[in-house]
Order: C-alpha cells, then sequence, then structure tokens
C-alpha cells in the first residue's frame, strides 16, 4: 500500500485486548471485572476517525460488558465477537481483506496479518505476531501503542499528523466539552 488512492485503506480493525488493554484480567469470586484501558487512544483515533472506518473485534466473551463499556459507550465505535480463528473469514465477509489494516497481538493474529493489506502489533505482542506485522509499535498494549499506530497510519497512508497546530474540534470529540 502507498499513498495513491487505490491503495489508501478503508478500514482500521483493532483487536481489544493486549492492543487497547494491557491484556491483563481482574478476577473476583464473581468472576472477571476488570479490564485496563490505556491512555491517549482514543484521542488519536479521532485524528483517523473522518479517514476511514474504525472497528474493533474481541474474542473475550466473558470480559464482553467491560469492553462494550469502554468501546461502544464511551469511545462511540462499533464491537463485534469473532473468535480468534475466525477473523480472517470474519474480515473476508464484511471488507476486502486487502483494504484492512488490523492491529493485533496474539499467538494468531500472524494469520490475519499475512492475508490483509496492512498490519500493526503492540511491541509486547506474542513473536509470531511481530515477525509477520507490517509495523511494530515500541509502545506496549494498554500503554498508548494504539496511538503510535494511529500517527504511524497517518504518516504512511494519509498526511503526517502535524503537532505544530492542534486538530478542529469538530475533528477529535474527546478534547471537546
Amino acid at each position: 500500500m502507498g499513498k495513491d488512492s487505490s491503495n489508501t485503506p478503508k478500514v482500521f480493525l483493532l483487536d481489544v485486548d493486549g492492543v487497547m488493554t494491557t491484556g491483563q484480567f481482574a478476577y473476583t469470586e464473581e468472576g472477571k471485572s476488570m479490564k485496563v484501558f490505556g491512555p491517549d487512544d482514543n484521542d488519536a483515533l479521532s485524528l483517523l476517525r473522518n479517514l476511514m472506518e474504525i472497528r474493533f473485534i474481541t474474542g473475550d466473551k466473558n470480559g464482553l460488558e467491560i469492553t462494550k463499556r469502554r468501546i461502544v459507550d464511551d469511545m462511540k465505535y462499533p464491537l463485534d465477537t469473532v473468535s480468534v480463528l475466525k477473523r480472517i473469514d470474519w474480515i473476508s465477509e464484511h471488507y476486502n481483506p486487502k483494504e484492512v489494516i488490523y492491529m493485533g497481538d496474539g499467538i494468531f493474529d500472524h494469520f490475519v496479518f499475512q492475508k490483509i493489506g496492512y498490519s500493526i502489533a503492540p511491541g509486547n505482542a506474542n513473536s509470531l505476531a511481530k515477525k509477520y506485522a507490517n509495523f511494530v509499535t515500541t509502545r506496549n498494549g494498554g500503554d498508548r501503542a494504539v496511538a503510535e499506530a494511529c500517527l504511524h497510519i497517518l504518516e504512511k497512508f494519509f498526511k503526517p499528523f502535524d503537532s505544530e497546530n492542534i486538530p478542529e474540534s469538530n475533528t477529535v470529540k474527546e478534547w471537546t466539552v
């Protein structure tokens, strides 16, 4: 993929656990009770919002309500439950895989990475994911890895983020009151 419009990605698809979160789960006697989401990721995603579709997937049915609370309720992005073993099939049913950027960290994500347009792994991803990723962030999942990926996507496929000028308030909803 390059900067010409025929190769411009149309979808940024992100796994949740290990990418948006640290990948750690807190359990009580009642079950899974907490996930840790990192800072800055939602702000950086808003820089891409007007350029491409952003969508999240998770295979974590036990922590789905926690994930929905952050991704759907707070951030206002679509979320789908997709088995880690069925992700490339799901992507192919919904999108042209060559138009997808996928960010994942897991032991099976390298299978997806080999069949889509562009792949990103956080710095603490599984070694197979990092081996097959087009880009590996220096930051870890749940610690600004998504923000780093967003800035990379802007630079590689669109227009680099201008750190000298604040974005329009209609672009970055998280910053407005």
